[in-house]
């Protein structure tokens, strides 16, 4: 990173820079919504029935056959603690349709109320009051990319039960929905003319009194109703249809590569320009990244709309601007390469990767367990402490031997949530926080513990007890030979999770640990710090207030001795950051654990993101969403040249067993799914390396085990 770029920085003052744009005062704190990975993510480990992966000009997208009710799910699973659906939102849809008849309407997604129960007399017909009003806007005549557009009410068809929909025929987009009074309203985009079997992206911006819809990243369409987009669309009880309305009637025919609904912003500015605007991307499902295709998967699920691929074989090859989307076979390499217009990006290519993982010891721990912290100590060997559960037993440090871990050493710990391995010098010390050991009931006090290796006793002592409130993690870290630890103080007593969290500065003449600084944190899960070139950040993942999860997670950067905010993000009960670098980039994942509103029910299946460092906006930007179920931890590792990073899932609502996901880096496409783990309550994943041999090992805080596994490469 430039000094330059934090020169301006810190002349601007630090401003604090918030990563989502919050106008949404129906329903606040909502992040993009990815619908389509939504319903394809439920289990990532095959294909709900109707639907089907099929593949055209090299790219995949989804297949409809049946409206099945897989694709369907209610709105508030996404739209948590909402009554009304937003009033200026964005919907990105990139999508591929060969042919519309003429009189046919096909639905890319729907919003519907639940059918409600009738009875009715033999031979009784429905009278359904039906609207025309239309209004149409023409041409103004000028030599601008501007079509037809009107505006209309609908028709009795949909009439009652849709609440909004996006709807295409053969030369209109149609966005309708229920609007002021009740009455169902059309904007209809003419002469758009999607049905041209080649793919596009498509915009659909509402904002105040207008109305825009772009394709393909062109000059939009514009339309300026007479009533602005209401503020009173009620989805009380809703669910969405993706690529139908619930029906066989109006089933989508066509391919559905991206479907994201972004609440108060326009996302145009976000996807456009782009040097592929057919294909612009926003989010796109990981089950639909652009992998090359096997054998296998074509036998089974994946079909092809059309073969033609470009692909050149041969030891030498020049690419160029001619070249662009070129893929490249070097025989030699067993490498695929493509043409950006420039140079040879990799694809794949034979260098040691992951194969597969196989399971190679279940440890029996004396209970349940919350954190994993994996060390070396010279002459003794690699070891895992692990922070347990029980008052009891307390927690056990392990040695890895050849056979796996064993037990080395029991310490005593109170319901003990995290470990964390640092050294000063040549001294090795570990940190407990503990959430058990209280002094103080009414104040929520905790006695959170640094131990210290002995080289003469062979094992660790105690060293300090530093005042902790349920500490939830402890980071350590150097900045200029100065040591220092941050608690991350979860709450005080039982309600009051709006407190300090404490930066801790080893003292070297009193040869302890003392206050340095106090930051405010909400419900603080962990720490995680990192450094860019020259300068030092320190994340906080904020979890809870109090009212909601919906909080503020903040990066800190360090000045002058201190540290002061540099950029917050909305989190949903943020659980873990993990920060990692590939290449020259710079990433930070959140572990999001579910969202919760006052006394209403949590919802556990969300999204967790990946940022990357934007160097010259001066922030962490969106990279990549992954949808999660209540997920605590991440942890990446390398093979190689690969790189990888594993989620720990430990609850979906209904079940603590269910898989934890390894994902693989695949350039452009991001993280994919390649493995999946079932776990039981899964706390924690630690990657470790031992003789050569790289393993996964993984925590329970639900039952008194823990396993590890082995990566085998080739």
């Amino acid at each position: 990173m430039s000094s330059l770029i934090f020169l301006q920085l810190l002349l601007l003052g630090l401003r604090v820079i918030n990563a989502t744009t919050d106008t949404w005062r129906h329903c606040t704190d909502l992040l993009p919504l990815d619908l389509l990975s939504f319903v394809l993510e439920r289990d990532t480990s095959r294909l709900m029935p109707g639907v089907h992966i099929k593949q055209a000009g090299g790219v995949r997208g989804v297949h409809f056959s049946s409206p099945h009710s897989s694709m369907s799910f209610p709105s508030s699973q996404v739209l948590a603690n909402c009554d009304l659906f937003p009033k200026d939102f964005s919907i990105v849809v990139t999508l591929k349709v060969p042919h519309i008849a003429q009189k046919r309407n096909e639905y890319i997604f729907s919003m519907v109320m639940p059918k409600p129960e009738e009875k009715r007399a033999v031979g009784e017909k429905e009278n359904i009051l039906e609207s025309t009003n239309k209004r149409s806007i023409r041409e103004d005549g000028e030599k601008k990319k501007k079509r037809k557009a009107e505006r209309q009410f609908q028709s009795n068809e949909e009439h009652g039960r849709i609440i909004l929909g996006l709807r295409l025929s053969k030369k209109c987009l149609h966005f309708l929905f229920k609007g002021h009074g009740g009455v169902m309203e059309h904007w209809v985009f003419q002469g758009t003319k999607l049905a041209d079997n080649q793919w596009h992206t498509l915009v659909l911006t509402v904002s105040g009194q207008h109305v825009r819809l772009s394709v393909d990243c062109n000059s939009p369409l514009e339309i300026v109703p007479t009533r602005p987009f209401p503020s009173d669309v009620n989805i009380q009880g809703s669910g969405f249809h993706i690529g139908s309305r619930g029906r066989w009637k109006g089933l989508f025919s066509g391919l559905l590569r991206q479907l994201v609904l972004i609440p108060g912003s326009d996302a145009t500015n976000q996807i456009c320009p782009s040097s592929d605007p057919q294909l612009a991307t926003l989010s796109v499902p990981p089950l639909l990244l652009d992998l090359p295709i096997t054998k296998r998967e074509r036998d089974s699920h994946l079909t092809s709309y059309d073969t033609e691929e470009r692909v050149s074989v041969g030891l030498e090859r020049s690419c160029s601007e001619m070249l662009q989307g070129q893929l490249w076979f070097n025989p030699i390499k067993k490498g695929l390469y493509l043409c950006d217009g420039t140079t040879w990006v990799t694809v794949l290519e034979d260098h040691k990767r992951l194969d597969y993982v196989l399971e190679h010891q279940v440890l029996t721990t004396s209970s349940e367990t919350h954190d994993i912290e994996v060390f070396r100590v010279p002459g003794i060997g690699l070891m895992a402490a692990m922070a347990q559960r029980s008052k009891a037993s307390g927690s056990a440090v392990y040695l890895w031997t050849n056979s796996g871990f064993k037990v080395y050493q029991n310490i005593s710990t109170h319901e003990a949530l995290a470990w964390r391995h640092f050294n000063i010098g040549k001294k090795i010390f570990l940190v407990v926080s503990n959430s058990g050991e209280r002094f103080d009931k009414e104040s929520g006090t905790d006695f959170s513990v640094i131990y210290k290796w002995s080289k003469k006793r062979k094992q660790f002592v105690r060293f300090q007890s530093l005042q902790t409130y349920c500490a939830r993690d402890w980071e350590a870290f150097t900045i200029k030979q100065q040591t220092y630890l941050a608690v991350a103080n979860h709450r005080q007593g039982n309600n009051n999770h709006t407190i300090d969290s404490v930066i801790y500065k080893w003292n070297r003449l009193t040869k302890s640990f003392e206050v340095h600084q106090t930051l405010a944190t909400s419900g603080a899960y962990d720490w995680e710090f990192f450094t860019v070139g020259p300068y030092h950040f320190l994340v906080v993942a904020n979890a809870f207030d109090g009212v909601t999860t919906s909080v503020d997670s903040v990066i800190y950067v360090w000045v002058n001795g201190r540290f002061q905010v540099f950029q917050t993000i909305k989190t949903f009960c943020a659980t873990d950051w993990e920060m990692f670098q590939i290449g020259s980039r710079f990433f930070l994942v959140v572990a999001n654990g579910h969202r919760l509103h006052g006394n209403e029910p949590s919802q556990y299946a969300i999204n967790s993101t990946i940022y990357e460092l934007d160097m010259n906006g001066q922030l962490f930007v969106r990279f990549q969403d992954i949808i999660t179920y209540s997920a605590v931890d991440w942890e990446f590792f390398s093979l190689g040249e690969e790189h990888f990073l594993i989620v720990a899932n430990s609850f979906n609502g209904e079940s603590y067993s269910l898989n934890s996901v390894l994902y693989r880096w695949q350039g452009y496409e991001g993280f994919v799914p390649v493995h999946w783990l079932p776990t039981i309550g899964c706390s924690d994943w630690e990657f470790f390396s031992s003789k050569g041999e790289s393993y996964l090992i993984y925590s329970s805080a639900k039952e008194p085990l823990s396993k590890v596994f082995k990566l085998k490469t080739f």
